[in-house]
């Protein structure tokens, strides 16, 4: 169900239902992806799943604008600061809470939106700490789903990055006349640590933030070359299977009651 296609009238009977609040971005996605990448990937997400789920959640509008400083290097990207983002998610996760609702989900698709998001869900959490029914969660599509994400034989590369092979296929998949794949560009950038790698190539055990033109020439990682319209579809697949098993899982979940 969509959230903004109820009347005032439907929402006191439906506050048991699971939120889901889409989380996307304007910014650059190298040379030849959509500034609006992670938003339209989100987007699709949410319209298969909510089809998926009928009734047992309600999907607010995407908030298509996020935390893409680390990106304004490179022209087209449109950002607002953290604590903006911090501000404006609390803003919205209060209405909901004011209106009743109890299970909230931040479904995410921009690596940038994960630290204030979090820190969003922490405030308004501890704002309400005397509510052991309320449940706020942040979820990230390509997280939720890495270990099937993994797992799909056909990918080179195993995890999203940034304008990498995953991405560049799911936008081949739904809107394919967007995609250059002739200017299709990565970046592996040689870095010698056992803590850190900057392209996000490989787990890094230590935190480090840079800007993007620190690490990339051409705005994105890895070899989305690679991308095919295939893989985007698989790619989806495992993404939706795992949004959806969240919330039906999540609708569930009891009060925290320690004993």
């Amino acid at each position: 169900m969509l959230y903004g296609e109820q009347k005032r009238t439907d929402i006191p009977d439906k506050v048991d239902k699971v939120v889901v609040l889409p989380l996307g971005s304007m910014e650059q996605h190298g040379r030849h992806l959509p500034l609006l990448t992670d938003t339209m990937i989100c987007q699709e997400i949410v319209r298969r799943a909510e089809r998926a789920l009928g009734d047992a959640a309600l999907f607010l509008p995407m908030l298509w604008v996020g935390v893409s400083e680390h990106h304004r290097g490179f022209p087209g990207t449109i950002s607002v600061t953290p604590m903006t983002y911090v501000s404006m998610l609390s803003d919205i996760m209060e209405s909901l809470i004011g209106g009743g609702f109890k299970r909230i989900l931040l479904l995410n698709a921009h690596g940038g939106n994960s630290t204030p998001g979090q820190m969003a869900l922490y405030e308004v959490q501890m704002r309400h700490r005397d509510e052991r029914d309320l449940w706020l969660v942040f979820a990230t599509w390509f997280s939720l789903a890495a270990p099937q994400i993994a797992a799909l034989s056909e990918l080179d590369q195993k995890k999203v990055t940034h304008a990498c092979e995953l991405e560049t296929s799911i936008i081949l998949r739904l809107r394919p006349e967007l995609v250059d794949l002739d200017a299709a560009r990565g970046t592996e950038a040689a870095f010698d640590s056992a803590f850190y790698s900057p392209d996000a190539s490989r787990p890094s055990r230590v935190a480090s933030v840079r800007p993007f033109e620190h690490i990339t020439l051409h705005g994105g990682y890895g070899h989305p070359e690679l991308a095919t319209s295939e893989k985007g579809e698989a790619l989806l697949d495992v993404a939706v299977a795992q949004v959806v098993a969240f919330v039906q899982e999540f609708a569930t979940w009891p009060p925290l009651n320690p004993r």
